[in-house]
């Protein structure tokens, strides 16, 4: 059975924020992953990827997946800000908690992932990074990057949904973000086209093909456009399946195939 603890990282603005910390099999010296779950930043939790979390952590991958403040309790970027406190926080307290870490990763799903794309991209920006003495000098970069059925342009997003009618989605962008111009800052995929990402970590990308809360054409217009900044990207779609397939139906063939792929990146990245 997996080994895990429940660890609050950080209270603010009286939210306390906990931390799954799944200990890998095999011994402390490890590849680790930082997790920020989907939800259309107003629902779920750190449990939300458990299946992928677990298969990691039995394959001697750390796990350490993050709550954050949701949409009705603040909006961008706080979010974004908790989800890099607790990358620092973790590297600020490994020894406390009796990690020695080999690489530090990350994995983003959905929103989550929009939210981790950001810091992923541009770590250090202080929109999103709020400097606190007690991390000492831990910065939130990360060393390579999942990132599953992501929401990685959240305006061209906010644009399809509310084309297509749908009023659940376009009310969750409307209550995590402000303003259409929150939606284009906050956006990696626009970060990355002006020329703001400060890192290119190694990245893989889940996708589904009949997944109606992302085209999946937009990953490939990420792809193409990472790969011509420099950097290094793997896609991997899954034909006929649905948003959150993996999680939705972790024993399917297509979720099997997706979390082994998942696993054999970050274990060779």
């Amino acid at each position: 059975m997996t080994d895990f603890e429940d660890i609050p990282f950080r209270t603010i603005d009286g939210h306390t924020l906990q931390g799954r910390l799944y200990r890998p099999a095999g011994g402390n010296l490890a590849r680790w992953v930082i997790d920020v779950h989907g939800g259309a930043w107003g629902s779920g939790d750190r449990l939300n990827n458990a299946v992928i979390h677990e298969d990691l952590a039995a394959h001697g991958v750390g796990v350490f997946a993050l709550d954050f403040r949701l949409s009705d309790a603040a909006q961008y970027p706080a979010m974004v800000d908790d989800v890099s406190y607790g990358i620092r926080w973790f590297k600020a307290n490994a020894a406390r908690l009796g990690i020695e870490a080999s690489k530090i990763g990350s994995l983003g799903s959905s929103s989550g992932a929009q939210q981790m794309g950001l810091i992923a991209l541009n770590p250090n920006n202080d929109r999103w990074t709020m400097s606190d003495a007690e991390l000492g000098p831990a910065d939130a970069s990360v060393e390579f990057f999942v990132a599953c059925w992501p929401i990685l342009d959240p305006l061209a997003r906010y644009r399809m949904v509310q084309a297509a009618g749908n009023d659940r989605l376009v009310a969750a962008h409307d209550a995590c973000f402000a303003s259409v111009d929150d939606m284009t800052e906050g956006n990696p995929f626009l970060l990355l086209e002006r020329g703001a990402a400060t890192h290119l970590p190694p990245m893989v990308v889940i996708q589904g093909t009949a997944d109606a809360n992302v085209e999946h054409s937009w990953q490939d217009r990420f792809a193409d456009l990472y790969r011509a900044k420099g950097g290094s990207i793997e896609i991997h779609k899954f034909d006929g399946q649905p948003h959150t397939f993996v999680t939705a139906e972790p024993d399917s063939a297509a979720s099997l195939d997706a979390i082994t792929k998942i696993r054999e990146f970050v274990l060779q990245v």
